[in-house]
């Protein structure tokens, strides 16, 4: 099965997928394990929700802790959740070099909620200048990368 992941976006699975996206300064998170062979990827936007907003997935904490919770149910511990982090690139171009881009902080939230969380970080792709389009096999946790100039 093909799915396109859109920002805002989270997809989680049992069975084999491919789950494709392209991100700018949005990150992408995905979260493994080869033991039940469950893959999940997020699509967010934006660093952190405001309170009351947990269920908004356009936040990379709230779409990670989501995630995280949708794993622990299949009864997968955190120890045995592998992730990556995938994007947070500069694209849009700032006008104070000294100014933390949305990408940054998006890359910034994400490594929070992992190492509060307590799950091993395995691959980080993130940040540049480039885009990236992703695909993720979510039932080996494969992710292929591809740089890209240009969003479409």
């Amino acid at each position: 099965m093909n799915i396109f992941l859109k920002p805002g976006e989270v997809y989680v699975s049992k069975k084999p997928a491919v789950v494709s996206t392209i991100l700018g300064s949005c990150v992408a998170v995905t979260l493994f394990n080869a033991r039940m062979r469950v893959g999940s990827i997020c699509h967010a936007l934006l660093p952190k929700g405001r309170a009351g907003e947990n269920g908004n997935l356009d936040y990379v904490d709230n779409a990670v802790h989501y995630m995280i919770r949708r794993l622990l149910a299949f009864g997968i511990g955190r120890e045995e959740m592998e992730v990556k982090l995938l994007g947070g690139a500069d694209v849009i171009e700032c006008q104070e070099s000294s100014k933390v881009t949305v990408g940054q902080l998006n890359i910034q939230s994400a490594l929070e909620v992992i190492e509060k969380e307590g799950i091993r970080l395995a691959v980080s792709h993130v940040g540049g200048k480039k885009g990236r389009r992703v695909r993720f096999y979510t039932d080996t946790g494969s992710v292929l990368l591809k740089p890209i100039s240009r969003i479409p």
